[in-house]
């Protein structure tokens, strides 16, 4: 028989202390480092196709479209992925959660190689993006479990920045491969590397909250009750018009790149190396200025509205980018935004354990994570249509891109203007 308890404060309910093993005062730092490099790898994964783009289309006569549909099936898949993959960890655990999508997002990444048609590479993005889509919610909830409130922007925008490590080491890894022994060994060469990264994952991670029969020891809430909450919708917000953003930066940025400045696959890393190195120095800083702020007494909901305020800000410029002058000039435009975004991310995400307890982060991020990858689909589909129909003119694209954060904090502002908890009716 189960009861029903009315939740107020997201960091007032925790699992039973009977069932939490001791917490060693560093340890949280290594889970931190594991998920760091768990995110790595997932970037790597995903942006092979990015990198290897311009010479695939010139090689498989994909047209403009054609790619902009590949890529939309990753999004597509990832946003249902969500759905399932938050709800899924907040009952199975993180440790088993994580390690099966990677297996799984593994087999996807290196079956790209065995594809030759466009139908092909669609099917093996949509597996791709299915799998990947845990590695957000699993560790979003292993901060929410091993990081007290302040630190959790912190720990986030550290895992976070292995979204630009991995951006870094793509361009770096991928075309030395390409270029020596073909295009599908770098599927497979890259697609390994998560099936090592269990190695360390499997003996070292534990879990906050043991499973006893199945099923979690601590308190749930019903997934769909979670829409009746405004504060549902401003995570949502927050998500729906900043990923696809990122989408169209992580997939498009090489070709914007050949087709505006010539950049070919054997020089495109230089410049895709300089936007994620500063996009990681925006997501490790982003996290730490609200930290920061509320450290220093700040309430939780100015320190990360301020910083998120002026994040949004610093990506305005971006409006600009398709008309600099040079590429160098493009690349840095690119940079500081993406770097916005990082630090946006890093407080966007904690916004779900700031409003939610624990037992319901898992499934709130999975919820906006689903809406953000769903505008990623509409996103890519109408880029390339946009740049087919337009002769690959980059201008609407960019601008929509620069106004798009401004408006999200707008909305988040309006739905949740205290960042005040939700108050969840949980079963026990």
């Amino acid at each position: 028989m189960s009861s029903v308890q009315r939740i107020a404060d997201p960091n007032s309910v925790d699992y039973p202390s009977a069932s939490e093993p001791e917490r060693p005062s560093s340890y949280r730092w290594t889970i931190c480092a594991l998920l760091f490099v768990a995110t790595t790898i997932n970037y790597v994964d995903r942006q092979v196709l990015g990198i290897l783009a311009p010479t695939l289309q010139r090689a498989l006569n994909w047209s403009e479209a054609d790619y902009g549909d590949i890529v939309s099936w990753f999004s597509f898949a990832y946003a249902f992925g969500f759905l399932v993959a938050g709800r899924v960890i907040d009952w199975i655990g993180v440790r088993r959660g994580l390690a099966g999508a990677v297996v799984a997002w593994s087999a996807a990444a290196i079956g790209h190689a065995f594809a030759r048609t466009v139908a092909g590479f669609s099917f093996a993005r949509a597996l791709l993006g299915a799998s990947e889509s845990a590695i957000f919610p699993g560790s979003i909830k292993a901060v929410a479990e091993w990081f007290p409130q302040k630190e959790r922007a912190l720990a986030t925008g550290i895992f976070n920045a292995g979204t630009n490590t991995g951006a870094i080491l793509t361009p770096l890894l991928v075309p030395w491969i390409a270029l020596r022994w073909g295009w599908q060994w770098a599927f497979v060469a890259t697609g390994a590397l998560g099936l090592l990264w269990l190695l360390l994952w499997v003996p070292f991670y534990r879990d906050f909250a043991p499973l006893a029969g199945g099923s979690a020891a601590g308190p749930s809430v019903r997934w769909t009750a979670l829409f009746g909450y405004r504060q549902t919708w401003a995570f949502i917000a927050g998500k729906l018009l900043a990923d696809p953003v990122w989408w169209f930066y992580l997939y498009w940025l090489p070709k914007f790149l050949d087709a505006k400045y010539g950049v070919k696959l054997a020089q495109v890393a230089a410049p895709i190396i300089v936007v994620y190195l500063i996009a990681d120095a925006g997501s490790i800083g982003g996290g730490w200025i609200s930290s920061a702020l509320i450290k220093r007494g700040w309430s939780v909901n100015w320190a990360r509205k301020t910083t998120m305020l002026a994040m949004a800000l610093l990506i305005v410029p971006t409006t600009l980018a398709s008309h600099a002058p040079t590429m160098w000039t493009a690349v840095l435009i690119v940079a500081v935004a993406a770097a916005a975004h990082q630090a946006w991310s890093a407080n966007v995400y904690t916004l779900a354990s700031d409003m939610f307890p624990k037992f319901a982060v898992g499934s709130v991020v999975g919820i906006g994570a689903f809406a953000g990858a769903m505008g990623g689909v509409l996103f890519q589909r109408v880029t390339g249509r946009v740049l087919q129909a337009n002769g690959s003119d980059y201008t609407p694209i960019f601008v929509v891109c620069g106004l798009a954060y401004v408006i999200a904090w707008a909305i988040i502002h309006l739905l949740a203007p205290r960042l005040q908890p939700a108050r969840l009716e949980a079963k026990l």
